[in-house]
């Protein structure tokens, strides 16, 4: 146990991974998308409210669409700044990487379960109720994998 918690909190971050490397390797298509999505939540004219989300702001009044923007919007500049952490561990603190799958798991699962109790209406299924899904399985499968030292070939 210690040497798993030496490898989520290690004393100093370097640029060395010692999980296994499949770990890394899907961490770095999740970084692209967390940043695309960062961007397009906060440059989007809809926030992607009703373009990805489907959420139907043309049937809303003006001032609620607006807040829904917004909110939209705000929340790229969080999944921005998680997207800069993911990156800047992927080109240059490696160790970081199951911490981040931690944080990844943590975030992916309590939005999944706060939208449990706080639906939101949309039109059709939005590619993020499916991400819920998906995204902490393999987060969860990573975070091991990340904790798993790789076999040293003989």
């Amino acid at each position: 146990m210690k040497h798993v918690l030496a490898r989520l909190f290690p004393a100093q971050f370097d640029n060395v991974f010692r999980g296994n490397r499949i770990a890394l390797w899907v961490f770095y298509p999740l970084t692209a998308i967390t940043l695309w999505r960062s961007q397009h939540h906060m440059l989007a004219p809809d926030g992607g409210a009703q373009s990805i989300a489907t959420i139907p702001l043309d049937s809303y009044p003006d001032g609620a669409s607006a807040t829904i923007i917004a909110i939209f919007a705000q929340w790229g500049l969080i999944q921005l700044l998680l997207g800069m952490l993911m990156l800047l561990a992927a080109v240059r603190y490696k160790s970081m990487v199951p911490l981040l799958w931690l944080v990844l798991l943590i975030e992916w699962t309590g939005r999944g379960l706060v939208g449990q109790f706080k639906s939101i209406e949309t039109i059709s299924t939005a590619p993020g109720q499916m991400g819920n899904i998906v995204i902490p399985i393999i987060a969860l499968a990573m975070l091991v994998l990340s904790l798993w030292p790789e076999k040293k070939a003989d």
